[in-house]
């Protein structure tokens, strides 16, 4: 976030430690967020289930415009 601060980007609260970067290819930019740390954030405070629907429902089903942020799975 540091690194572009001229931008505006929706962030999800709780996730920066998930952010892995930005997609400029969209207008305006959004947030990349590695749904892997996003999990590992949540089995914080509940088990692997709740985690996934949790995040399923609230955080990556949530919309707020153009610039919502992008959810991507790390494989590796």
């Amino acid at each position: 976030m540091e690194c572009y601060p001229d931008e505006e980007f929706i962030k999800a609260d709780g996730f920066d430690d998930a952010i892995i970067g930005v997609n400029y290819l969209n207008d305006p930019p959004q947030l990349v967020y590695s749904v892997t740390k996003c999990l590992q954030i949540l089995e914080e405070e509940m088990d692997t289930e709740e985690a996934i629907e949790y995040f399923e429902i609230n955080v990556a089903g949530a919309h707020f415009g153009p610039n919502t942020p992008m959810w991507v799975w790390q494989l590796y």
